[in-house]
């Protein structure tokens, strides 16, 4: 299910360093080889019942994930082909332009609440950016994952299309945005994005340390596990 594990968010750094160096490559289209599914998320299986070292490798990924994806030079359009949740929600977020398929049984959103984990200052301040204060609260309070038709009429996706020109829309956005020269885009997107990309890069460690002290609790871990076997039950 895409889920963001460490060995995918390694993959999918370097992946995109590779890109961003070469200079023959100006965009990045993201979607899904899974049907019905975007990202689920960050991997649970990583927050769960390892040591404190691990803990601070995956979250320091996460945050090199997000760093370099929402501060690309390059053009970044998100086709989400299917249901996208928390750190999936993230990845489409941070690009510079969503398109989602027309589909009310496929959503997306920050849901971290309901697993009673707490989204990062970083992930509120891109959701905000884009939704806004006032439905960027209530969404995150109440962990809400929103249908297709909502999130379009929030912004939290740009356009919805039907399956099969989920592509072909991509391609079309992306020859649009290309169309501009890309010096003043890039210099527009930093000026955009450079607040909230310096706040996490002002306070990683802190970022880092948090996170570990919160996901080590023994409560976080109970609800974790439970939330682990709730999945195992679902797939069988």
């Amino acid at each position: 299910v895409n889920s963001l594990s460490l060995d995918f968010l390694t993959e999918f750094c370097i992946s995109l360093e590779k890109l961003e160096n070469d200079r023959a490559c100006r965009g990045v289209i993201f979607t899904s080889a899974i049907p019905k599914i975007f990202s689920s998320g960050l991997d649970i299986t990583e927050m769960c019942g390892k040591s404190m070292e691990h803990y601070a490798e995956f979250w320091r990924a996460v945050q090199e994930m997000w760093l370099r994806l929402y501060g690309s030079n390059m053009v970044t359009v998100a086709a989400v082909n299917g249901s996208s949740p928390a750190g999936g929600c993230l990845v489409a977020l941070s690009c510079d332009y969503r398109i989602m398929v027309e589909n009310p049984k496929f959503s997306i959103g920050l849901n971290e609440a309901q697993l009673g984990i707490v989204a990062p200052f970083w992930f509120k301040d891109t959701f905000v950016n884009v939704v806004g204060h006032r439905i960027a609260e209530c969404s995150l309070q109440l962990g809400s994952l929103h249908p297709t038709p909502e999130a379009h009429r929030f912004g939290l996706v740009d356009e919805l299309v039907p399956e099969d020109k989920l592509q072909e829309k991509a391609v079309a956005v992306m020859a649009q945005w290309l169309a501009l020269p890309d010096h003043a885009r890039q210099l527009t997107k930093s000026m955009m994005r450079k607040a909230v990309l310096d706040r996490l890069v002002a306070h990683r460690e802190e970022d880092i340390q948090n996170f570990i002290s919160f996901i080590s609790k023994e409560s976080i871990q109970k609800s974790l596990r439970m939330y682990m076997e709730m999945l195992k039950k679902k797939k069988s």
